[in-house]
């Protein structure tokens, strides 16, 4: 007989407005020596193109739009969302074996498909809000990285109002003014969240 523990894996949800930075730190995320052992990617289907830089698998899977509704008709998305045209889902197959492996995953969604990803998985997801310093920067960065032309910066600015009424929904917030200190405390929201004593209790395997 064995009374060996294991933790409950944690489904990782981070949002934030487009040029907050999330995707780059969570990248960043899953670079660490520690939490790369633990914690896989849950890679999303889009109808948009690939921006530079961005590679298919890692990023995104590309897929048509009749292909990707055909998906969600089917159920195998556990959460799907239209941003500025283009379709956005979270597979479910990945999420699920993740957790099979016993590994946490980590999605990085928008604010209305996290709060899908919440009620799913409601007692294993802890969500992290991912705030820019100001509407400036944020503008600023979005201009940067030059995959939008001014139309849609406009359109991604206009948004921001929408993003950030969703942001009382999240368990933290980390404002990104600085991509150190931003790394930095999103690690220690997850080394911390794995060490509450609700977690560390529920995560018990009983004997068998």
């Amino acid at each position: 007989m064995s009374n060996k523990k294991r933790q409950a894996r944690w489904v990782w949800v981070v949002s934030g407005p487009s040029g907050s930075g999330k995707t780059t730190l969570c990248e960043a995320l899953l670079k660490d020596s520690c939490l790369k052992r633990e914690v896989v990617k849950s890679v999303s289907y889009t109808t948009r193109g690939l921006r530079p830089g961005e590679r298919a698998g890692r990023d995104y899977v590309p897929i048509s739009e009749k292909d990707f509704l055909a998906l969600d008709k089917s159920g195998a998305l556990l959460e799907s969302e239209k941003i500025f045209g283009f379709y956005y889902g979270t597979p479910k197959r990945a999420v699920l074996n993740a957790q099979k492996k016993e590994k946490d995953v980590l999605l990085c969604v928008d604010v209305k498909g996290a709060r899908s990803i919440r009620r799913i998985f409601s007692h294993h997801t802890a969500s992290v809000f991912i705030l820019p310093p100001n509407l400036g920067a944020l503008g600023a960065r979005l201009k940067k990285r030059s995959t939008e032309n001014k139309k849609d910066i406009e359109k991604r600015l206009r948004r921001v109002k929408i993003e950030l009424s969703y942001m009382k929904d999240y368990d933290y917030v980390v404002v990104n003014d600085s991509f150190t200190d931003a790394l930095n405390k999103l690690k220690a929201i997850l080394t911390a969240k794995k060490c509450e004593r609700t977690h560390v209790l529920h995560s018990a395997r009983k004997p068998h």
